[in-house]
């Protein structure tokens, strides 16, 4: 067999991806192929990262394997729709190359941790302080944390003259959005469930879900971020 046209099959997740050996050799080689040889190799290269991105371990992984899946069917997929007039785009074309290369083997570091709920001794009586409470992926349990954020609010509600608490969740982008949107609503009644356990009345929080919609860090689509996992808490003061 001739080696630029030799198979070396990787695995992600449960799927078996097929790439050129030469392309995993030596990046930017797919721009010196003819037109009929370079459609099939953007068209591998395709199918293999649309069978990632349908995989369910690769949907279910905390790294980066997801992010390059997608990256790769985008830029494949615009390649194809070049070559398909007969245009080699080298754009296209080669990060559709980069980024197969990555799917298979170059993955990125993990998203940084949240950050950790303000310390007591940092209160401010805002007008309106927005507090989180951040959450695992695909988890509507409160972390162990969450319970210094609520006591947070419970031991300064009468100073501060907190009477409101407006208690809203929120997702990232790595479901649905009919998937999402209960979630978020789950997500915020565990907080609220918790507020009032601390001793503050129901009847002063309002509680609601915006699924992905209000990000507190922009991502692509099906990216997760443990930032936009969570719940805000904003405290509105009493009228004075």
């Amino acid at each position: 067999m001739n080696k630029k046209t030799k198979i070396l099959t990787m695995f992600i997740g449960g799927c078996a991806i097929a790439l050129p050996s030469m392309a995993l050799a030596q990046e930017g080689a797919l721009m010196s192929l003819g037109k009929a040889e370079l459609r099939g190799e953007v068209e591998s290269r395709y199918n293999s990262a649309v069978a990632a991105t349908l995989d369910e371990t690769v949907l279910r992984s905390t790294d980066s394997r997801y992010y390059w899946a997608s990256e790769t069917k985008v830029q494949c997929g615009i390649a194809m729709g070049f070559l398909k007039s007969g245009t080699k785009d080298a754009d296209s074309v080669n990060k559709c190359e980069k980024f197969a290369l990555r799917m298979v083997g170059d993955p990125l570091p993990p998203p940084p941790p949240p950050p950790p709920p303000p310390p007591v001794n940092e209160i401010q009586c805002a007008e309106q302080m927005p507090m989180y409470v951040y959450f695992d992926w695909d988890s509507a349990t409160p972390p162990p944390d969450a319970s210094a954020t609520v006591s947070l609010i419970a031991e300064n509600r009468a100073v501060c003259g907190w009477n409101a608490f407006s208690v809203v969740g929120h997702t990232d982008r790595s479901g649905s959005d009919s998937y999402n949107f209960p979630l978020s609503v789950e997500r915020a009644q565990a907080v609220a469930r918790m507020m009032e356990g601390a001793g503050i009345s129901a009847s002063s929080m309002t509680i609601d879900g915006r699924g992905e919609t209000e990000r507190k860090v922009e991502t692509l689509d099906g990216e997760r971020n443990p930032s936009n996992r969570r719940v805000e808490i904003n405290t509105v003061p009493a009228t004075r």
